[in-house]
């Protein structure tokens, strides 16, 4: 039995809205996706807020997600929908 199909696993990365580290505890990943940090985060981005004069800038954290996907593809010699194809 030859096998033509041959599914590439491909890694989904994405990170969350940088914000305050304080409050980044209970940062979800949007759905589907897997957490990859923990605790609050990385300290690694910048969040603003803006007063009347100025707009401030301060060190916020965000978190590391991931989803894993499956990309549908026939092995090497084989095409079409059903990768029957030679």
């Amino acid at each position: 039995q030859v096998k033509k199909q041959c599914d590439q696993k491909l890694l989904i990365r994405m990170k969350t809205k940088c914000v305050p580290c304080s409050l980044n505890l209970d940062t979800q990943c949007p759905a589907g996706y897997t957490k990859i940090t923990n605790g609050t985060g990385t300290p690694d981005c910048r969040y603003y807020l803006e007063t009347k004069a100025h707009t401030l800038s301060f060190l916020g954290c965000r978190h590391r997600c991931v989803k894993e996907f499956e990309q549908p593809e026939c092995c090497q010699g084989h095409w079409g929908p059903d990768c029957m194809g030679k």
